[in-house]
């Protein structure tokens, strides 16, 4: 279980690292990061919280049932496939914001708030095919690990989408 720790703070610190850029650089640029913000689709970014959320729940479930139980096999692959969906959702949001790449000023908000949601996107698809090899593998270790890690990559999603879409 020290694993689950290990890996859980490995991913806050670069996490609170970039969160923390991203504060700063629109404490300096205001009107820059206000601009910038304005081109976001909010509906997106509130689909992505429910359907990590509902993930995570499926998570949660998954480490309830008994190692290796078909339940468990099913909430674990829930919890992948909510991983996927919300990828799906993200793609599509950056999809739209690629006419938005060039406007003036943008440049240090179009960097960090690509870096930052593109370095979570990586660790949820990554997440993602964690929980389906768990899935096939699920003794009680590895699905107290995956699920410490999901969980992770949850509380990076709350922490992150009020500072990046909202402040």
């Amino acid at each position: 279980m020290l694993l689950a720790w290990v890996l859980g703070w490995s991913e806050l610190a670069p996490f609170g690292a970039l969160l923390g850029a991203f504060l700063v650089a629109g404490y300096f640029q205001p009107a820059a990061f206000a601009a910038g913000r304005s081109h976001l689709t909010l509906s997106y970014p509130l689909l992505n919280t429910i359907i990590l959320l509902s993930s995570g729940w499926c998570a949660a479930k998954a480490a309830c049932y008994p190692a290796g139980a078909q339940k468990q096999k099913s909430a674990l692959l829930a919890a992948a496939g909510g991983g996927f969906a919300f990828t799906a959702v993200k793609i599509t949001e950056y999809l739209g914001e690629l006419p938005h790449l060039t406007g003036e000023g943008l440049e240090t908000f179009n960097q960090l708030y690509f870096l930052t949601t593109g370095f979570h996107l990586v660790h949820v698809i990554f997440g993602s095919l964690v929980l389906i090899v768990v899935a096939y593998r699920p003794g009680r270790e590895n699905v107290a690990i995956v699920t410490t890690l999901w969980h992770v990559i949850d509380i990076v999603w709350l922490v992150m989408f009020p500072v990046v879409y909202a402040i």
